[in-house]
């Protein structure tokens, strides 16, 4: 039997799924510079829509040959339809508009403040209970990103529309997870993902084709390498990686490889897009890892007295 350790909110956990989470923060991390990249040749409606229809193709094909039901039954279209709205045309749409605008780092932190917003949406709409700890993660959210519109203000070529961008992004993907929190799904979380990225990814093609010009599809070897790992490793390896592990993770566990997405973003930049963050950086990469500990970790439970 593998060795196992105990996870940060006490659920156990093994080598291989530290391993696992590991590789997933990198994946999810790397991917933001990584899209930047693909953009100095490729504009980012057709970017998505390329990558994004490869990603649901490899998934089908993979999860097809482990046996997992693929075909939606009827009732079950008009759930990936409300589903895939906010969670994939809404988040892939809007964020890869402020990758364009903004430094990749700066996108990737500005994103992960979706889980801040999925919890501050249910106390909003579905009155869910207003804790400190959520109070205090929306005071440093908002000095991430008061910290970097300031910091796009006051630069030559400084541009803040980038982090309206990542912000409606971040609320997209925090409408769609309370979404999907809330309705009864009979369909696979794997199939869903599918064809949520399908019919996402046929959205954005119109799109592409309506607002961009065609590409030239003669694009350098790093740009190929880059878009390529946008479909097999972001929209692939990384889902397939997530779905076999997200449903024995203690939610700690997967709070902490989320808070490290965002620094491993800042950080990768510097090598792949030649990015070197500031110090407005590194203070918002602090206070966005600071805000998702404070909504997802658990509260410490104090110890029993024998």
């Amino acid at each position: 039997m593998p060795p196992r350790h105990q996870g940060p909110g006490g659920g156990v956990i093994s080598r291989r799924q530290i391993w696992g989470l590991v590789a997933l923060t990198l994946m999810w991390g790397i991917n933001w510079p990584m899209m930047k990249y693909s953009l100095r040749e490729i504009s980012p409606l057709y970017f998505r829509a390329l990558t994004m229809s490869f990603g649901a193709l490899w998934l089908f094909s993979y999860y097809r040959l482990k046996g997992v039901r693929m075909w939606p039954q009827p009732a079950e279209w008009r759930s990936i339809m409300i589903l895939g709205l906010p969670n994939m045309l809404g988040w892939h749409t809007l964020s890869i508009l402020g990758v364009k605008e903004l430094a990749s780092g700066r996108a990737a932190i500005l994103g992960f403040t979706m889980p801040i917003w999925t919890v501050l949406l249910g106390v909003l709409l579905f009155k869910e209970k207003l804790t400190q700890r959520l109070v205090f993660a929306m005071v440093a959210v908002a000095l991430t990103i008061g910290l970097l519109t300031f910091n796009e203000l006051t630069a030559l070529s400084g541009k803040p529309l980038g982090i309206v961008w990542m912000e409606l992004a971040a609320l997209c993907w925090a409408a769609g997870t309370l979404m999907m929190r809330r309705m009864h799904l009979t369909i696979p979380m794997e199939t869903l993902t599918v064809w949520m990225l399908v019919l996402a990814s046929v959205c954005l093609w119109v799109f592409a084709a309506a607002l961009e010009p065609w590409p030239s599809w003669q694009f350098s070897a790093p740009v190929w390498g880059s878009l390529a790992y946008g479909a097999l490793i972001n929209y692939g390896f990384a889902q397939v990686i997530w779905f076999g592990m997200a449903r024995h993770l203690p939610p700690s566990t997967s709070a902490m490889s989320v808070m490290a997405v965002p620094l491993v973003g800042t950080l990768s930049a510097t090598l792949i897009v030649n990015e070197v963050p500031g110090w407005p950086d590194l203070v918002a990469v602090l206070c966005v890892m600071v805000a998702i500990a404070a909504v997802l970790l658990p509260p410490r439970t104090p110890a029993k007295i024998p």
